[in-house]
This record gives C-alpha cells, structure tokens and sequence, in this order.
C-alpha cells in the first residue's frame, strides 16, 4: 500500500499543477494588470502587451505548463509577481517557520490528545468522560481564527501572559531562541487546540474498544495491574485506528495553521499565501498548491508507515 501510494504521488502532482494553470487561464482577473498595479490603469496598450509577453502570459496553457514544471525539476520555480522575488526564495524564507508551528502543535495535540482519550477510556460514561467528549464536541466545532482571537484576548490582552503575535519583541533586531518560543507558544497551542478533538475522540473510542476485546480480559484475569493492562494492551491495540487519522489530519492542519499564522502576524507561508490570491500571482500560487498537496501526501505514506510498523499482519506493500 505504501509503495503504491508513492508511486501515484507523481501522476497526482502532476495533475495538481496543470489544474492549477489551467485555472489561471480560465481566471477573469488578468495578471498583467495585478503586476503593473496602478501604473497599469494609465499605461498604453503597447506597454501591457509588451510586459504580458515578458511575464510570458502570452503563451498558451501546455507551453507555460511545461516550462514551469520543467524549471522546477531544476529548482526554478519562477518569479514571483507580487513578491518581486523568486518564488523559491519567498518560499525558502518561511516554510521553515511554518514546520516549525505545526510540528510544534501536531506534537502536542497528539501527546494532549491521547492523555485525554485514555483518561476517559477508562471509565467511559463517567463524570471525565462526559466532560472530556463535551469539551472535545465544542472544541470541533470551534474555527481556528475564533480561537486564535480568543487566546489573543484572553491570553495577550487580559493577562499579558503571553506576547499576541510576531516573531520577535517590539523593538527587536535579533530573533533570540527565548523570543522566539514565547511568541510561538501561543499560536503553537491555539492550532493544537483545533487539531485536538479528533485525536481525543479517537483513542477514547479505541481504547474504550479495546479494553472490552477478549485478550485485554484476559490479561486482567491473569491477575495483571489496571496500569499494566492499559498501557500495555489496550493502549497498543487502541491507538491503530488513531494513525490512519494522521494523514487524514494533514489538509486540516495546512488550513488551520494559514489561518491562525494569519491571526497572530507569524511570519509563514500564509501570508504569502494571501498575497498570492490576491495579487493574482499564480507561480506562487502554483508552487504552494504542490508543497500543500506534497505535504497531505506525505502524511497518508506516512499514516501507511506507522500502521505497518504497529501491526506487522498489515505488511508494507498489501
């Protein structure tokens, strides 16, 4: 399974990329015009037809497809038009920042995630478990940005805990390690707390499964410790369900983390993201559809990975 997923990645980024230009093409906002700016509504035909035969959208659909996709096989990207950069530098200058937010929030929603789903797997229909579930129900419900402006309130405004957004204090030239893990502390949770619900729901369930399955019985019949029998027989068995969710998790966390990024001025791709849509600058657009379409990729191999290394009856390639 997971040298098929592999293999279809490359057919799948390569259909990503032509939808992307050809959704260009189809576009009615002229990029011409979103590049030159103001100076475009007083410049002379001849001029925009010159610069759309430099920017190159001139040329039809396959031919600018193939020069873009053969160029970023070399590491060229293109140029991008709102940014007035190469869109390999653009990227190059925050993709970094945003591994680091979502690795950060992923991590803990995990760890958090799985805590609290075996607390209330314990004891299912108890007091924690029904407040665990409600809490877990709301949280689901809850967009990102409203929690990124509520942390923001609550957590900047009122107790002034914690820095409300940027990368480093006001006032700062250098970016220092301590700086930087209290303005990403905020953000870090705020995209944990949106991806938490799931991963809670999923071990309760699993482990709630699991604890009623003959073989954990059995173990409690052997006479075997409540803390033994959790961790090291309904845990294993009740967190396999909770690995395929890993991949599936990858677009959330992508959408997620451009909108709290946004919320809170991080310095990721996501305000890239949204001066690309807006500036109409479809290079830029292009390259980060494929990273996110990589990324959601990667997540489900990787989903494949754990499973099969969990449960060896899986195997890697059936």
């Amino acid at each position: 399974m997971a040298a098929r997923r592999a293999l279809l990645a490359v057919p799948v980024l390569l259909a990503v990329t032509l939808g992307v230009f050809a959704i260009a093409a189809a576009s009615p906002f002229d990029p011409v015009q979103a590049y030159a700016g103001t100076a475009g509504l007083t410049a002379s035909q001849e001029n925009l037809d010159q610069l759309r035969h430099n920017l190159g959208a001139d040329r039809p659909l396959p031919a600018r497809w193939w020069d873009w996709l053969t160029g970023a096989l070399t590491g060229d990207l293109g140029d991008s038009a709102s940014l007035r950069a190469p869109v390999s530098q653009v990227i190059g200058e925050r993709i970094g920042w945003s591994v680091l937010l979502c690795a950060l929030a992923f991590a803990f929603a995990v760890l958090a995630g799985t805590l609290l789903g075996v607390l209330a797997a314990r004891r299912r229909g108890g007091l924690l478990d029904r407040a665990v579930t409600a809490a877990a129900y709301t949280l689901e419900a809850a967009p990102p940005f409203w929690l990124g402006l509520l942390a923001v309130w609550l957590g900047a405004i009122e107790l002034g805990v914690l820095p409300p957004g940027g990368l480093t204090d006001t006032g700062s030239d250098v970016a220092t390690a301590g700086q930087i893990t209290r303005h990403a502390l905020l953000p870090a949770l705020v995209l944990a707390v949106s991806q938490l619900p799931w991963f809670v729901l999923y071990v309760r369930q699993g482990v709630g499964d699991a604890l009623d399955e003959d073989p954990v019985r059995g173990a409690r019949a052997r006479g075997l410790r409540e803390r033994t029998v959790l961790l090291r027989h309904a845990l294993r068995s009740g967190l396999l369900p909770v690995l395929t969710l890993i991949g599936s998790r990858v677009p959330e966390l992508i959408t997620g983390a451009l909108l709290v990024e946004t919320v809170f001025s991080w310095p990721g791709i996501a305000a890239a993201t949204v001066q690309a849509a807006t500036g109409v600058d479809f290079p830029l657009l292009a390259a980060l559809t494929v990273l996110a379409t990589a990324a959601v990729l990667v997540g489900n191999l990787l989903s494949d990975l754990l499973y099969g290394l969990a449960d060896p009856r899986v195997g890697f390639d059936g």
